[in-house]
């Protein structure tokens, strides 16, 4: 499971401080199946902050976890080079120039952002050393449909959905496993005890852990869409099938393993394909073949 990412990481660690700050101000024990209302309104506050937060932060994490520099003036041809194209991409498709940024690595590149207008486009030194131009152009027509597609947004939103769920559910179990010990103990106890606590604390990790595999199976999904969106801004899948053969053959995913999931590449077989943030290549380049006929 070492797709694990920095928005699902970064989520969860705010829900759980969510939870536990609220839990010791009586606010979270204050809310049960006995007030559905409450208890509901509760979940969609606590499960669309961590998400709402980790959009907001996903650019200023990506450079600071990467080590991105942002191209503010291009100091050689190949960052002149890099900077036009993106802006060529962005033109096709109809979003506002992105941060062009460069970090030392193996080949990859990533995009991300809250907003489509203000997004972060970065790729490797590796990426750039080991592809041609139009390999390269394809790998960033790829994140470019990220930006262009919402795909951030969208993943925020599914996140908040799954933690409401996550944070609903905790809470019903927690509550009936309180009254069964309170029924077993005979106590005369009023509101929740350590019995609520426990289950809420272990049942969000556990449903969390469920969450994840339906965020990672959009994850996924988004990118045989990215992949696509690449080929119908360079008018052909070849350029795109091309680059994700060349990422086959370098072995390298260069990003550090909280931001494998924004990356071009990545995959994984048994168990952990489930929470894979990216299919297998050889699986998008038959997407993209498929596409092509």
């Amino acid at each position: 499971m070492k797709r694990i990412i920095l928005f699902l990481a970064t989520n969860l660690a705010v829900v759980l401080v969510l939870t536990i700050v609220l839990n010791l101000l009586g606010v979270g024990r204050a809310v049960g199946p006995n007030n559905m209302t409450a208890l509901l309104v509760f979940s969609v506050v606590v499960g669309f902050t961590g998400s709402i937060i980790s959009l907001l932060m996903s650019k200023l994490m990506a450079k600071w976890s990467t080590g991105a520099r942002v191209i503010t003036q291009p100091a050689n041809s190949t960052e002149l080079w890099l900077v036009n194209t993106v802006q060529s991409l962005a033109n096709r498709a109809g979003i506002g120039m992105p941060e062009v940024a460069v970090y030392d690595g193996e080949p990859n590149a990533f995009a991300t952002g809250a907003f489509k207008n203000s997004a972060l486009v970065a790729v490797s030194t590796g990426l750039l050393s080991g592809m041609n131009h139009e390999e390269i152009e394809a790998v960033l027509g790829h994140e470019i449909s990220h930006v262009a597609n919402g795909d951030m947004v969208t993943l925020t939103l599914i996140q908040g959905v799954v933690n409401t769920f996550v944070v609903f559910l905790s809470r019903v179990v927690g509550f009936f496993v309180d009254q069964v010990l309170l029924r077993n103990n005979d106590s005369e106890r009023r509101g929740p005890g350590i019995g609520y606590m426990i289950s809420v604390f272990v049942c969000e990790i556990v449903f969390g852990i469920v969450a994840s595999m339906i965020v990672a199976w959009f994850s996924r999904w988004r990118e045989f869409r990215a992949d696509a969106g690449s080929a119908r801004l360079l008018n052909s899948t070849l350029p795109m099938q091309h680059a994700l053969a060349r990422l086959g053959q370098m072995q390298g995913d260069g990003l550090p393993q909280s931001m494998q999931a924004f990356g071009i590449s990545g995959g994984g077989s048994g168990w952990g394909a489930l929470f894979a943030s990216h299919p297998p290549l050889e699986e998008r380049i038959a997407a993209l073949q498929q596409l092509r006929g």
